[in-house]
């Protein structure tokens, strides 16, 4: 669940932070223009003109990209769970969804004073790909967009709390997986290469807490043992979640729960996001030295969620066995004594 979280600034913050940050920086291997064609229309795109054309065509669209959403999600929520929503819950809920991408749009075109500043002081040939993005999306703008979208989150999270099935709040990121999709469509790509990382850092926010990883790391010396651990982890984590999918493909190929089969492309983004949502759980329950995150939240929403699509108990825990089993395999053998009283706390949080 997002909780509100604050931060204390701390060098271990400052560093977690910019591993954060990471995360959303676009994969550009695919961008088939020559370098100077593609930063000049990067550019031209990332001014506020191009941002306002943008977030203008897409708040036209918005409408109708949520009536698409409310109507897939209302199917699939339907085939998962009967009568797990009525018609009004479902319009409200879809109402919240529309206001945090309106939020999301102004915040977008407010960024446009970054990369603005960072053409001032530079020839646009003189530009690379990553100095566009880190001006774009630093940390000074993860920290900014994290605080201006929090309200409009939790809101969002208690909209789904307020309807008559709590199990509405396991299917956030369903809802806001299939506006991505129906957002993405809607522009060009090199929009898409801009607005992406923002995209993916709701459908993230609501899930995992890599926020409260950061915060919970001010108690820790950027020299202690615990946070080198974890400062060591975090970039493998995308990596981690992949491998461990994979596995999982291979080991229960015929596995189907009411979103399909595992190896569904659909099934494999839900499946990657929430194998580094464990990670982050894990994580931060080494950086609060407490298992309470995982016993009180991770195993609630599984609770929640797994039964309700036929996820069988018994797969779980040898998706989180095989997990575990991978980041052990990439610890150190100096760190792997901090790390086992948690590996084994989450073992035995899903022991039932």
């Amino acid at each position: 669940m997002l909780k509100t979280t604050h931060y204390v600034i701390t060098p271990s913050v400052e560093r977690l932070l910019k591993l954060w940050v990471r995360r959303y920086i676009p994969d550009l291997s695919n961008l088939t223009l020559s370098q100077e064609i593609s930063i000049a229309s990067l550019m031209e795109t990332a001014s506020p003109e191009g941002r306002i054309q943008t977030a203008a065509r897409l708040k036209n669209n918005l409408l109708d990209i949520n009536s698409q959403m409310a109507w897939l999600q209302t199917k699939s929520l339907h085939n998962y769970i009967p009568n797990l929503l009525d018609f009004n819950e479902a319009k409200k809920i879809t109402e919240s969804a529309l206001t945090v991408y309106k939020a999301l749009l102004d915040i977008y075109q407010k960024q446009a004073l970054y990369t603005a500043a960072l053409t001032t002081k530079n020839s646009q040939f003189s530009l690379k790909f990553e100095d566009i993005f880190v001006a774009e999306f630093g940390i000074l703008t993860i920290k900014e967009l994290a605080y201006k979208m929090e309200p409009t989150l939790i809101k969002f999270q208690e909209q789904h709390m307020a309807c008559k099935d709590w199990c509405t709040l396991g299917f956030m990121t369903t809802q806001l997986k299939f506006t991505n999709k129906l957002i993405l469509n809607q522009i060009t790509p090199i929009e898409k290469i801009l607005l992406s990382p923002y995209i993916h850092f709701i459908e993230e926010q609501v899930a995992i807490p890599w926020q409260r990883v950061c915060a919970a790391s001010a108690k820790h010396d950027i020299d202690s043992p615990v946070f080198t651990l974890v400062e060591q982890k975090l970039p493998a984590a995308e990596e981690i979640a992949k491998t461990v999918y994979y596995k999982l493909v291979e080991l229960f190929p015929n596995h189907y729960s009411r979103s399909g089969l595992l190896s569904t492309p659909t099934v494999a983004h839900s499946s990657i996001r929430d194998l580094n949502m464990f990670q982050a759980y894990l994580w931060l329950c080494v950086l609060e030295e407490s298992l309470i995150p995982i016993e009180q939240e991770l195993v609630d929403l599984c609770v929640m969620v797994m039964e309700k699509l036929q996820v069988k108990w018994k797969v779980l825990q040898q998706w989180n066995q095989i997990l575990i089993d991978e980041i052990i395999s990439r610890v150190k053998p100096e760190h792997q004594k901090i790390l086992l009283p948690y590996t084994q706390g989450m073992i035995q949080a899903f022991d039932r």
